[in-house]
């Protein structure tokens, strides 16, 4: 389950969980009742969350296809060639 964030990322409980964390230590303990509603917000909505993130993904995808479409793909001649595109992505 996952959670969106105000520049439309999204985001897991883990995260929900590391945020607390920063919170309780700069202002205190987090009431439960923040906790609860943001989790409530995460389960009520998440079709809705699963949806934009799909729609992204085939948005993305769709650029992919037509690039290809166009005859603008990169061969990929080796194992250590697909690494190197997958460190390229990654960062």
């Amino acid at each position: 389950m996952h959670g969106v964030r105000r520049d439309g990322r999204f985001f897991s409980r883990r995260h929900f969980a590391n945020i607390a964390g920063k919170f309780e230590v700069t202002c205190g303990p987090l009431p439960d009742k923040v906790i609860r509603e943001a989790l409530r917000f995460m389960e009520t909505h998440e079709d809705w969350i699963h949806e934009v993130k799909m729609a992204g993904l085939r948005e993305q995808l769709k650029v992919g296809t037509d690039q290809l479409d166009r005859g603008e793909g990169i061969a990929i001649q080796s194992k250590a060639a697909l690494g190197s595109l997958f460190e390229d992505i990654m960062g």
